[in-house]
């Protein structure tokens, strides 16, 4: 039976302090939105060899029956409501260690260039390759185009991620307030979007929707959904999810979440509230589960690896395709019978590439991150640099001159991140946890 609250205690009040140990449930939540955004982009992978040559389309882009499913499968907000919690624990471990503002964003910047680095210099090797080798620019392009596409989360992460410090201390001093003052800045794009019929506007929500769900990460992270009663949680989440439905049915929002991603909209606020609360109505069950030790494995696994994950998914999937196109096996129709029939072995076949890439490669997002005393300007831009790399790629896709210039610019980022000064020694967030793990 779901673990019932006898009594509704006073909400607490936001804390300065460390905040609390990680949350074993939140490692799980984060590793299982991580395999479904892997199998999601599996699945999309639509490629047809036919007289005019390789086509790569998006397979589920415009079906009906998908709609429903999108509201399932649209995790990003729960995504970036878990990293809330993440980046406000540790930035307040850093705070009460002594650490700077400036310190957070270089661990943080440290923590996402440096793979995203290695990955952007290894895809513009390997198209550099395949066009020496022949390959039909218009393939590389579709290829290249696709495996961008995901990319937007690195270079949104990052950006919200470095302004954790400055929210962090608005949302102790006002929580509501700057809570409310994120959501009507969206709500305002959204508006304006609409009025004026410029998607482009939408994308000003690339900062002010994901700002926003990380905010509610934060107040995850000071108890606020725990402290709710169990009737409370699904009070609001209905609230939300009927505010969702309207949206959709009778507003101007699209039904499908997909859809509300690109620009984000203000649909995915209140998707991420029904999650959060749905999460917090089950988080004991989930406890439970997360004192297994078979699925604290499989979880701590994916966790330790999970920036490489996400980074090299699709190129996973790329050179699998490769590889089966190169042995000449035939490609069923899309959505076809066979299509269907194929896609376990298809998922499979993607994770025996993934697997040993990131045990390989995981290397680059782990160990020890060194903070350097460098003026805060450093830190500052060079999240601009890295920030500005991930737009190159995202706007001409991954082209040999795109992703080497990203991959420059993230050297840059993280060589002004050097400092010839003695270092101060913060501990990240993956180390910690390795030392609670391993603690006799």
């Amino acid at each position: 039976m779901a673990v019932l609250r006898t009594h509704i205690a006073p909400t607490p009040e936001p804390t300065a302090g460390p905040g609390p140990a990680r949350d074993r449930v939140l490692d799980l939540v984060r590793s299982a939105c991580l395999v479904v955004v892997v199998v999601l982009h599996a699945m999309m992978a639509g490629i047809e060899v036919n007289t005019s040559g390789i086509q790569i389309t998006n397979a589920l882009e415009n079906q009906k029956w998908f709609v429903p499913v999108s509201w399932i499968i649209q995790v990003m907000p729960l995504f970036f409501a878990v990293g809330g919690f993440a980046g406000i624990t540790q930035w307040r471990r850093m705070r009460a260690a002594g650490a700077t503002p400036a310190d957070f964003v270089r661990t943080r910047l440290t923590r996402l260039a440096r793979p995203a680095l290695v990955a952007f210099a290894a895809i513009a090797g390997a198209l550099a390759v395949a066009n020496a080798a022949g390959v039909s620019p218009d393939l590389l392009a579709q290829v290249g185009f696709r495996m961008s596409q995901p990319m937007w989360f690195i270079g949104v992460y990052l950006g919200t991620s470095a302004l954790v410090p400055l929210l962090c201390r608005q949302h102790e001093r006002a929580p509501r307030a700057t809570l409310a003052l994120l959501v009507a800045l969206a709500l305002g794009v959204d508006l304006l979007s609409i009025a004026t019929n410029s998607p482009e506007i939408g994308f000003c929500n690339l900062a002010f929707v994901w700002l926003a769900i990380q905010q509610i990460g934060f107040w995850y992270a000071d108890g606020w959904f725990r402290f709710r009663s169990n009737g409370q949680l699904l009070a609001v989440a209905l609230g939300a999810f009927a505010l969702l439905v309207t949206s959709t049915a009778a507003g101007p929002y699209p039904a499908d979440m997909l859809a509300n991603l690109n620009p984000p909209t203000s649909n995915l606020i209140l998707l991420g509230v029904v999650q959060v609360c749905l999460l917090s109505l089950v988080a004991a069950r989930l406890a439970v589960r997360m004192s297994r030790p078979g699925l604290r494995t499989y979880v701590d696994a994916i966790c330790k690896h999970s920036l490489t994950i996400y980074l090299w998914h699709m190129p996973a999937l790329v050179l699998l395709a490769a590889t089966l196109l190169v042995l000449g096996l035939p490609w069923p129709e899309p959505l076809g019978s066979t299509w269907w029939l194929t896609r376990g072995m298809w998922l499979a076949g993607i994770s025996l590439v993934l697997i040993p890439l990131a045990a390989w490669l995981g290397r680059f997002e782990r160990g020890t991150t060194e903070s350097p005393r460098r003026t805060p300007g450093f830190a500052a831009a060079g999240v601009v640099i890295a920030i500005g790399g991930i737009i190159a790629v995202l706007v001409a896709g991954f082209t040999i001159g795109s992703a080497t210039s990203a991959a420059l610019l993230l050297l840059v980022a993280l060589r002004l991140q050097k400092s010839p000064r003695p270092m101060l020694r913060v501990r990240s967030n993956s180390e910690l946890s390795a030392r609670r793990s391993f603690s006799p």
